[in-house]
């Protein structure tokens, strides 16, 4: 008898042991020297059994940083549909005469697309093409002539600039720019620098698109590094910006992206000069409706509705949000929340929205979001919060277009390099997040066994290197990717 005991106490550690791989891989990971100083929340759990795999302080709530984009592109699936889309319309007030004059302003009337001009879906220098078919559109109205000015109107966004949280040290930069009721080219500029000899000041040779106005303070200098050590300094709808850092030297075309100052403006001052350039004559110049007096004439329902620009779908949104962690896209589907059910697309809007959306749905207490693309450090999310998100998404109808959104380990998009070769690759898939001592990954594994499981975990002030700690962390996912 006392043989049988021992026998069964043994195959009853041993089924113990396997059923807690995951648990026993994450002890590990917490135990390590790496993070005697961090801040740690982690969850798995097998969305079939719906049973809690392996935890650890999974309710506590940290910065995760991108990985804030999975609530933004599922609250946009779900509140908007994946075919949702907006429009950017052109009006006119006054009247056109006989001999094809306007005789008043074309107002460009934003509806928040952050598709518009964009590189993700155009090719390299075409970004601005769809002016050219603006200007047709125009011609075929009978207008040859305006005796007024181009005036976008990004006003249902707001004005508000940067959410809560972000960092000055990014708001200049191209990962930094806004999302508003205008956005065009990615809202970001192009700058060329050319470089001499180590030590010496670059060269500013290109600015694209041209900025009127724009005072840019160049203090970058050649280097003998690799790739590109610069930053841009500048508050939003400011036109001042400064340049900092270094790059390689003896380049003579070196690319690097800042935000645009002001897409409201940029756009009609794009808009005219290309008017101008295909022989329809602009009277007055380019108008932000944030900078003016001029009121908009008994609002656009007494204005004359000349055509709509389109823009891309959430799915198409969704996708590169994800995919790439695309700031921008992300923060403009947020936008859309509020905006397609207030008409108020501002952030506090559309996180109010947010909130009430989910209230009912799943556990939001303790979470804390002040953006949509996780930019911010004062967004703080628990594991469970993001366990709850993706239990309620694998269940929706939307899930498939959701899942599709989400990058591959070892194949694609942001964690291409992750579990590369090892036993994870193919099996994950996630949405990752880094800045500064943080790291953070969320989504599904499809494990060898056939198991499904939806996992977080965030890392916040982590001793080490980010290389490191991702290493460290592969270990679990791989754990994960055979259990």
């Amino acid at each position: 008898m006392q043989r049988y005991i021992i026998i069964f106490s043994f195959l009853f550690s041993f089924i113990s042991h396997s059923q807690n791989t995951v648990q026993k891989a994450l002890e590990i990971f917490i135990q390590d020297k790496m993070n005697f100083n961090s801040s740690v929340s982690f969850i798995a759990f097998d969305l079939e059994k719906e049973e809690i795999v392996a935890k650890f302080n999974e309710n506590q709530s940290l910065t995760s940083a991108s990985v804030a984009k999975l609530f933004s592109s599922a609250t946009a699936f779900e509140l908007l549909g994946s075919n949702y889309i907006t429009q950017t319309r052109i009006y006119y007030d006054g009247f056109i005469d006989k001999d094809s004059i306007l005789n008043g302003n074309l107002w460009i009337r934003g509806g928040g697309d952050v598709s518009l001009g964009s590189k993700y879906f155009n090719s390299t220098n075409s970004e601005f093409n769809f002016l050219n078919n603006w200007v047709d559109s125009i011609k075929s109205k009978g207008i040859n002539k305006i005796n007024g000015a181009i005036i976008s109107d990004g006003s249902e966004f707001g004005y508000d600039g940067a959410p809560d949280g972000w960092s000055w040290g990014d708001i200049g930069n191209y990962y930094g720019a806004t999302a508003s009721g205008i956005n065009v080219f990615d809202n970001q500029i192009l700058l060329y620098f050319k470089m001499g000899k180590a030590g010496s000041l670059s060269q500013i040779t290109e600015i694209f698109p041209a900025v009127p106005n724009l005072q840019m303070r160049n203090e970058v200098y050649a280097a003998i590094v690799n790739g590109d050590n610069s930053y841009i300094y500048g508050a939003p709808y400011s036109l001042d910006r400064l340049a900092k850092g270094r790059l390689p030297q003896f380049t003579e075309r070196f690319v690097v992206k800042g935000s645009m100052p002001d897409p409201e403006f940029q756009l009609a001052h794009e808009f005219t000069s290309i008017l101008i350039k295909n022989g329809v004559y602009v009277d007055q110049k380019p108008k932000a409706y944030r900078l003016i007096d001029l009121e908009l004439p008994n609002a656009y329902e007494n204005l004359n509705l000349l055509f709509s620009q389109p823009s891309k779908s959430v799915k198409e949104i969704a996708f590169w949000t994800n995919f790439k962690s695309v700031n921008l896209f992300a923060e403009g589907l947020l936008n859309q929340l509020g905006y397609s059910k207030t008409g108020n697309g501002s952030t506090e809007s559309s996180l109010k929205v947010f909130e009430e959306f989910w209230a009912n749905k799943i556990d939001i207490s303790g979470m804390i979001l002040k953006d949509g693309s996780g930019l911010s450090r004062n967004n703080a999310i628990s594991a469970n919060h993001f366990c709850n998100l993706l239990t309620y998404m694998y269940k929706s109808t939307n899930f498939n277009d959701f899942k599709e959104t989400l990058p591959v380990a070892g194949k694609s998009g942001t964690i291409s390099s992750l579990c590369k070769g090892q036993i994870g690759e193919g099996r994950i898939f996630a949405k990752s997040g880094t800045i500064s001592k943080v790291k953070a990954y969320a989504g599904y594994v499809y494990s060898k066994s056939g198991k499904k499981l939806a996992f977080s975990i965030s890392v916040n002030n982590y001793n080490g290197s980010s290389a490191e700690l991702q290493d460290k962390i592969e270990k679990i996912l791989n754990v994960m990717a055979t259990y």
